[in-house]
Protein backbone atom coordinates (compact mmCIF):
# COMPACT_ATOMS: atom_id res chain seq x y z
CA UNK A 1 0.00 0.00 0.00
CA UNK A 2 1.54 3.17 -0.94
CA UNK A 3 1.14 6.68 0.93
CA UNK A 4 1.43 10.32 0.09
CA UNK A 5 4.57 10.13 2.03
CA UNK A 6 6.27 7.63 -0.47
CA UNK A 7 6.32 10.17 -3.19
CA UNK A 8 8.59 12.85 -3.91
CA UNK A 9 7.02 16.28 -3.06
CA UNK A 10 7.32 18.32 -6.74
CA UNK A 11 7.21 22.52 -5.64
CA UNK A 12 8.56 25.42 -8.26
CA UNK A 13 12.30 26.22 -6.92
CA UNK A 14 11.22 30.10 -7.47
CA UNK A 15 7.95 30.30 -6.12
CA UNK A 16 7.03 27.28 -3.70
CA UNK A 17 3.88 26.51 -5.84
CA UNK A 18 3.17 22.76 -5.77
CA UNK A 19 3.35 21.82 -9.57
CA UNK A 20 1.90 18.37 -9.61
CA UNK A 21 -0.49 18.40 -12.44
CA UNK A 22 0.62 21.72 -13.96
CA UNK A 23 2.16 22.37 -16.65
CA UNK A 24 6.22 22.72 -15.39
CA UNK A 25 9.25 22.83 -16.75
CA UNK A 26 11.66 19.62 -15.47
CA UNK A 27 15.25 20.29 -15.64
CA UNK A 28 18.47 19.74 -14.33
CA UNK A 29 20.86 22.25 -12.68
CA UNK A 30 23.38 23.25 -14.74
CA UNK A 31 26.16 22.66 -12.09
CA UNK A 32 25.50 20.03 -10.02
CA UNK A 33 23.03 18.00 -11.98
CA UNK A 34 20.35 18.44 -9.38
CA UNK A 35 16.76 18.25 -10.80
CA UNK A 36 14.52 21.62 -10.87
CA UNK A 37 11.43 22.18 -11.00
CA UNK A 38 9.42 25.59 -12.38
CA UNK A 39 6.27 26.55 -12.65
CA UNK A 40 4.98 28.39 -15.97
CA UNK A 41 4.39 31.62 -13.89
CA UNK A 42 7.71 31.98 -12.87
CA UNK A 43 9.54 30.87 -15.98
CA UNK A 44 7.11 33.29 -18.15
CA UNK A 45 8.16 35.83 -15.77
CA UNK A 46 11.66 34.83 -16.21
CA UNK A 47 11.80 34.96 -12.18
CA UNK A 48 15.15 33.95 -10.84
CA UNK A 49 16.13 30.53 -9.80
CA UNK A 50 18.84 28.90 -7.06
CA UNK A 51 19.29 25.38 -6.87
CA UNK A 52 19.14 24.08 -3.22
CA UNK A 53 22.08 22.04 -3.93
CA UNK A 54 25.05 23.97 -5.10
CA UNK A 55 23.42 27.83 -4.80
CA UNK A 56 24.26 28.18 -8.53
CA UNK A 57 21.07 31.26 -9.95
CA UNK A 58 19.95 31.41 -13.22
CA UNK A 59 16.96 33.34 -14.75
Amino acid sequence: MSTTNDRETRSCVSCGLNIAGTNAASFKCPDCGQQIYRCAKCRKQSNLYECPDCGFTGP
